[in-house]
């Protein structure tokens, strides 16, 4: 039977609850749709600033010797696997895999020139930019990750990668790459995946570059800190194992591919370079120019996370990254030497970025009005501008090497005809004169004979003065700068041989000063250019 309610009966009402928390593996509700519109814009305002700063340098000067020598081998990777022609061997003295860079710098630099490589260099930067902010924010949250990327995006050595053609950009994104993927999956149980592509990221950023291999613990350190404190020390662990396992088996399959050649490069380049003359508290010092705004910021972060007491783990993390800017510097006073330190310490700002966000973000929570929060983000934002203006600054200190134009122009006509040539830094004019082939060149600590061996001097000058004896060179350029004394023994050769004449070619670009070119008249001697190299005072081939 239906009972109907009486008049002071009140139909039920449904009984409310407390919405749950969301769990780690959730992501919150992100309420009214296109509220991160802001947070996007600001980080494209970031890249653009980037871009337009580095975009200043990408056609201030011609090649560096670095960037001609990576674009000049690339090109001959290419003419080598599409026709069988025989190079150098690239892998025996560059200090990455010449097949992985060089190639993909020499086709951006087939469809627009040097600018379009360096360009290149720039579209690399402006990813590491992207991923220091993607990987901050997954580590600290977003208000870190938009300073991170603000702060590394205006110092002076990432505006020079940024116009800067070599292997340097592309080692720094595949690096950032891997620890984006390192710390993807937070307090998820299952990383399996993003482990794995870690590892072959690491890989590819070791193979481009080999030095990037000290950061090879930096990487593990955050796979295994970002898994905690939840899901725990046993995730954490699996995944350590799991990313050490991935690495070390594709780089041992990277090297059983590269052969005996790539064994020899890495010990000269890296693993057994010759050591300088640089103290250590020289090397220390620059490093410390070049980056102190981001170590600073950094090491306050550490101080930050101990007096806040968070998780040890939270602390741990912290720690790791800003310990990476010195892993560069301490690399390089190993072997006494400041060579390329202006550019490598970025590696390790990168990760220090990380945590210099932590410490800026921190800044702004502590006002407790909201206006006061706004206001100090505001000074902190401001505060960039002259971090900036220094960048310039470095990044423009950076650039500063003698320009060839002048020389290339002067060079022309000389080399069209036939010959060889002698030049301290051979790369630039032979990225320059593409109708030369490799075997006519020679540089200062090599000699290349006819039949395209390499002969290593061991900074002897007796095989220079032998060659230059018998007239072997047509052209000999010497800049006074890498091998002086070496320079200084073949002058006294050339002076002393009848048939060459001096002529002095000035730089192009900032700096101020001259080539010094010997040209062969054979009109003088009435002999021509010879190619012996075969009689005594030459050692033997330099072969792997």
């Amino acid at each position: 039977m239906l009972v109907r309610p009486t008049a002071h009966a009140r139909p039920r009402q449904p009984v409310r609850t407390q919405p749950s928390a969301p769990s780690r593996d959730q992501e919150p509700d992100s309420g009214p749709k296109f509220t991160h519109l802001p947070g996007l814009s600001l980080i494209v305002i970031i890249l653009s600033v980037q871009a337009t700063l580095a975009a200043l340098f990408i056609r201030a000067n011609t090649a560096f010797g670095d960037e001609a020598l990576y674009l000049w081998a690339g090109r001959l990777e290419w003419s080598h696997w599409l026709h069988g022609t025989a190079i150098p061997a690239f892998a025996t003295s560059f200090g990455g895999s010449p097949a992985l860079y060089p190639p993909v710098g020499a086709l951006a630099d087939s469809l627009g020139g040097l600018a379009a490589a360096r360009a290149l260099s720039l579209g690399f930067m402006l990813g590491a930019t992207v991923l220091l902010w993607g990987s901050t924010a997954r580590m600290f949250g977003r208000p870190a990750a938009y300073f991170a990327a603000g702060l590394f995006a205006v110092l002076g050595p990432t505006l020079h990668l940024g116009a800067f053609a070599t292997f340097d950009a592309m080692a720094l994104f595949l690096l950032a790459l891997a620890a984006w993927c390192a710390c993807a999956a937070r307090s998820k149980q299952e990383a399996t995946g993003w482990m794995i592509g870690c590892a072959a990221a690491l890989a590819l950023a070791n193979a481009t570059k080999y030095t990037t291999v000290l950061f090879d613990p930096v990487v593990l350190l955050m796979a295994v800190l970002s898994a905690g404190p939840q899901p725990g020390g046993k995730v954490a662990l699996r995944r350590g194992a799991l990313l050490i396992t991935c690495l070390t088996g594709l780089l041992a399959l990277l090297l059983r591919l590269g052969g005996p050649w790539y064994v020899i490069g890495i010990g000269r380049t890296t693993t057994q370079r010759p050591a300088g003359q640089d103290p250590f508290g020289r090397v220390f010092s620059e490093s410390w120019q070049w980056t102190a705004v981001v170590l600073g910021a950094a090491l306050a972060a550490v101080l930050i996370s101990l007096i806040k007491r968070n998780s040890r783990w939270l602390t741990w993390l912290i720690a790791v990254l800003a310990g990476a800017a010195l892993l560069v510097p301490a690399g390089q006073a190993r072997f006494h030497t400041t060579v390329s330190l202006g550019k490598n310490v970025d590696f390790g700002a990168w990760f220090a970025c990380a945590a210099a966000g932590y410490a800026l973000a921190t800044l702004v929570t502590v006002p407790r009005p909201r206006l006061a929060k706004v206001a100090v983000a505001a000074v902190v934002g401001l505060a960039l501008v002259p971090v900036a203006a220094n960048g310039l600054i470095q990044a423009r200190a950076l650039a500063n090497w003698p320009g060839a134009g002048s020389l290339i122009r002067f060079l022309r006509p000389l080399t069209s005809h036939g010959g060889h040539f002698l030049a301290e830094s051979e790369a630039v004019p032979a990225f320059y004169l593409p109708d030369t082939s490799w075997q006519q060149w020679s540089n200062t600590f090599s000699l290349t004979k006819p039949d395209g061996d390499a002969v290593l001097v061991h900074g002897a000058s007796a095989p220079f003065a032998h060659a230059i004896r018998q007239h072997y060179f047509s052209v000999v350029v010497m800049s006074f700068s890498a091998t002086r004394s070496m320079d200084d023994q073949i002058t006294a050769v050339l002076r002393q041989t009848p048939g060459y004449h001096l002529s002095y070619v000035p730089y192009t670009g900032p700096v101020s000063g001259n080539y010094v070119v010997w040209v062969y008249d054979p009109a003088t001697t009435g002999a021509r250019p010879s190619q012996p190299l075969a009689g005594a005072g030459l050692p033997g081939a330099a072969h792997p």
